[in-house]
C-alpha cells in the first residue's frame, strides 16, 4: 500500500499571539521588579563596595534573586518563541531580562523604550569589567592566551635559579608559595628568584603567598628506621640489566653524585682513599654479604655499583682495601628516613589525641585495633559530636566519631580498602558534618603575613568561611602597611561554599580580589558526587560578580608527577578555560605540564568563553566534500 508521508505541520503563529506575549511580559516584568527590589533592600551592603566593583555587586545581587526561584517553566516558554531563555545571563542579568522584554513588546505590537540606565552591565561592559578586575589581580594576560597559569613552587625553587627560569620561560604567570611548607627564609629566596627570572624574561610574574590557615592535619609519628635499599634492575628471567648505583659524599650539602640512584655520606678521610675498581665489602641489615665496586670518582664524590640487592642502615660498616693511614671501615650517615604511617583497616579505632605521646597499636578486640596519633588543632575535640563523619588524606580514609572529650576523639574506620590504608603524618582531616568555630588566621598566619607584606603581590586566605574572616585579614594587612595586596579567597569548606555570596560582597571592598576553587577539600567536604555541581555554582556566582576565578587542585597532576597524562585530566584541563587562572601543582614534569596546558588553553579559547560556546569556523569537516563523497 502506498503511504504518503504526512507533511510537517506549518509553523503556528499561536505562540506569538498578543495574549501569549503579554502573559510573558507580565512574568518578566514581575521578575524585573523583584531584581530591583532586592537591590534596594541590600543598598547598605552595596554602598560599602569599592567603586570599581559597584556595578558587579549590583549584578551579583540581581543574579542571586534571579536564581531564587525555579525558572525552568519560564525558560521553556521563551525558548518556544526563539527568545533568550536567560540561560547565559550571569554576567548581565538585568540587561538580559530587558532584552527579552523588548522583543516581547515588539512581537505584541507594544511600544518599548530602552532601560539601560537601570542596568549595571550589558553583554559588552560585563566582559570589560571582568577583564579589568582580572588585570588588577593578575596583571596583563600573556600574549596569545587569555587564561593565566599559576604554578606551586617546589622547595628547590628557593635555591635553583635554573628551575625558576625554566618555569618563567614555559609560561608561568603566577608563582604560588605554599606557606604550609618550608619557611620564611625559603619563601623570601623563592620570591627573589621569581622576580629575577621575570625581569630577565621581560615579563610580569605575580607572586601568591598561600597562608596555611586553620588546617586540621595529623601530626608527626615516631620515626621509622633509616634504611637505604639498593636494588639492581632485572629482566623477566631475573638477570641484571642495570646494577644499583650508590653515590658516596663527604658532605651531605654538596651536590649529589651524578648517575647514582641513591646517595649517602661517609667519613671524608675514608672516602679519599677509594680508587676506581676498588671492592668495598659489607654485611647488610639482613646479614647478607655484599660487594660494591668503585666505578668513578670526581669532585662530588665516588660512584659505586652492585649487582645484588642490599639493605643499608646507619650501623652498616663499609670495608675498603687496606691503603693509607685512614681506618679501613666506616659507617654510613645521611640515609633517607622512611615515611612513618599507621596501617588502618575497617573497624579499627583511631584516636586523635591532644597529647603528643603517640603509642603503638594495641588490640581492643578480635578484629579491631586502637591507633593513636596527634592532630594540629586539638581545640576541635570540644566542638565535634558523636556520629559525625571524619575523612582523612583527601577522602582516602573515612570514619565516624564514636566518642569525644576535650582531650581526644575516637573515630571508627568505616571507609578503607579491604587490605587497609596507610595514614601518614601531615595528612588533612575533614569534618564535613561538624560546626567548627576556628579563627580565620592562626597565630602562625599572622607571623607569615609579615613576609607576604614584603614579598608577595597576593595573599591566599585559606578556609575562608565568613565575611569576618576577610575583615580580619584586611585589618592585619593594613597594620603591616600592605593593604594594597591582592586577596584570593580559597573556597574549600562546605560553610565557605554556603556563605559564598556574602564572601564575594565582603571581598568587593578591595580592588584586587579573586576566588580559588580548592576542589580537593571541596570534594571531601561536599561529597564527590556533588563536586561538579558545586564547581558550576561557584563559577556562575563569580561570573555574576565579574570576579576572577582560579581553577585549582589536581590539574594535569599525572602529567606533572609521572610525565604521562590521563585522558580525563586532559578534558578537565580543557574545561578550565572557563576560569581566569589555572593552578598546577609541583612535580618532576611540571614544565611539560605547563606546555601542555598552555597549548590546551590557547586551543580552547577559540571554542568557549565561560558558558558561551563560540562558533568559530570548524576545520575538521567541510560540507562541500559531502556531495563529492561516494555514496554506497
Amino acid at each position: 500500500m502506498d503511504v504518503t508521508p504526512t507533511p510537517p505541520r506549518a509553523a503556528s503563529n499561536l505562540d506569538w499571539d498578543p495574549s501569549t506575549c503579554q502573559s510573558l511580559i507580565a512574568e518578566l516584568s514581575a521578575l524585573r521588579q523583584a531584581l530591583l527590589q532586592r537591590e534596594t533592600a541590600l543598598a547598605g551592603v552595596l554602598s560599602q563596595v569599592e567603586p570599581s566593583y559597584s556595578a558587579s555587586a549590583r549584578n551579583l545581587v540581581h543574579y542571586l534573586e534571579l536564581r531564587r526561584v525555579d525558572l525552568r517553566p519560564l525558560q521553556e516558554k521563551l525558548a518556544r518563541l526563539g527568545i533568550s531563555s536567560l540561560g547565559r545571563s550571569e554576567s548581565h542579568v538585568l540587561a538580559n531580562v530587558d532584552k527579552a522584554l523588548g522583543i516581547l513588546h515588539r512581537l505584541a505590537g507594544l511600544e518599548w523604550s530602552g532601560r539601560a540606565a537601570d542596568e549595571p552591565a550589558g553583554i559588552n561592559t560585563s566582559r570589560t569589567l571582568l577583564d579589568r578586575h582580572t588585570h588588577a589581580l593578575f596583571d596583563a594576560s600573556p600574549a596569545g592566551r587569555r587564561v593565566r597559569i599559576m604554578v606551586t613552587l617546589p622547595s628547590e625553587a628557593a635555591t635553583d635559579y635554573g628551575l625558576v627560569k625554566r618555569l618563567v620561560a614555559a609560561g608561568m604567570d603566577v608563582a604560588r608559595i605554599n606557606c604550609a611548607h618550608d619557611g620564611p627564609e625559603q619563601w623570601r629566596a623563592m620570591a627573589g628568584l621569581v622576580r629575577r627570572a621575570a625581569h630577565a624574561a621581560g615579563r610580569s610574574v605575580r607572586i601568591l603567598m598561600d597562608l596555611g590557615g586553620p588546617k586540621l592535619r595529623t601530626e608527626s609519628l615516631p620515626p621509622r628506621p633509616a634504611v637505604l635499599k639498593l636494588k639492581p634492575e632485572r629482566d623477566d628471567l631475573g638477570r641484571v640489566i642495570a646494577p644499583a648505583r650508590l653515590g658516596l659524599r663527604a658532605d651531605a650539602a654538596s651536590p649529589p653524585v651524578e648517575g647514582a640512584t641513591a646517595q649517602a655520606t661517609v667519613d671524608a678521610a675514608w672516602l679519599s682513599e677509594l680508587r676506581v675498581r676498588d671492592v668495598v665489602r659489607l654485611v647488610d641489615a639482613r646479614g647478607a654479604k655484599r660487594e660494591l665496586i668503585v666505578e668513578r670518582r670526581d669532585a662530588q664524590g665516588v660512584l659505586l655499583h652492585c649487582e645484588k640487592t642490599a639493605y643499608l642502615v646507619p650501623k652498616t660498616e663499609l670495608l675498603r682495601p687496606h691503603r693509607g693511614h685512614a681506618p679501613r671501615s666506616c659507617r654510613l650517615s645521611g640515609l633517607p628516613r622512611r615515611p612513618s604511617f599507621l596501617l588502618v583497616q575497617r573497624a579499627d579505632v583511631l584516636r586523635l589525641a591532644r597529647s603528643e605521646a603517640i603509642t603503638s597499636s594495641r588490640g581492643i578486640g578480635a578484629r579491631r585495633r586502637l591507633h593513636t596519633i596527634g592532630c594540629t588543632l586539638p581545640e576541635v575535640f570540644a566542638q565535634v559530636r558523636k556520629g559525625e563523619r571524619v575523612w582523612f588524606d583527601d577522602g582516602r580514609i573515612g570514619g565516624v566519631i564514636r566518642a569525644a572529650t576535650a582531650d581526644w576523639m575516637e573515630v571508627e574506620i568505616t571507609d578503607a580498602r579491604e587490605s587497609g590504608e596507610k595514614l601518614g603524618e601531615d595528612k588533612g582531616i575533614n569534618l564535613p558534618d561538624s560546626e567548627l568555630s576556628l579563627p580565620a588566621l592562626t597565630a602562625q598566619d599572622l607571623v607569615d603575613l609579615e613576609v607576604a607584606a614584603n614579598c608577595a603581590d597576593m595573599v591566599g586566605l585559606s578556609f575562608a568561611q565568613a565575611p569576618a574572616d576577610i575583615e580580619q585579614l584586611r585589618s592585619r594587612l593594613k597594620e603591616l602597611g600592605a593593604d594594597g595586596l591582592g586577596v584570593v579567597l580559597k573556597v574549600e569548606t562546605r560553610r565557605g561554599f554556603d556563605n559564598l555570596p556574602a564572601l564575594l560582597l565582603a571581598a568587593m571592598k578591595d580592588r584586587a580580589v579573586g576566588v580559588m576553587i580548592a576542589r580537593g577539600d571541596l570534594a571531601v567536604e561536599c561529597g564527590y558526587e556533588r563536586l561538579a555541581e558545586v564547581q558550576e555554582e561557584i563559577l556562575w556566582a563569580c561570573e555574576a560578580a565579574h570576579m576572577p576565578v582560579i581553577w585549582a587542585t589536581q590539574v594535569l597532576e599525572s602529567l606533572a608527577k609521572t610525565g604521562r597524562p590521563s585522558r580525563s585530566e586532559i578534558t578537565d584541563a580543557a574545561m578550565s578555560e572557563r576560569a581566569e587562572c589555572v593552578m598546577l601543582n609541583k612535580g618532576p614534569y611540571i614544565v611539560d605540564a605547563m606546555r601542555t596546558l598552555d597549548d590546551i588553553l590557547k586551543r580552547m579559547q577559540a571554542h568557549q568563553s565561560k558558558k558561551r560556546q563560540l562558533l568559530r569556523a570548524l576545520r575538521s569537516w567541510d560540507p562541500r566534500e559531502i556531495a563529492s563523497a561516494p555514496m554506497t
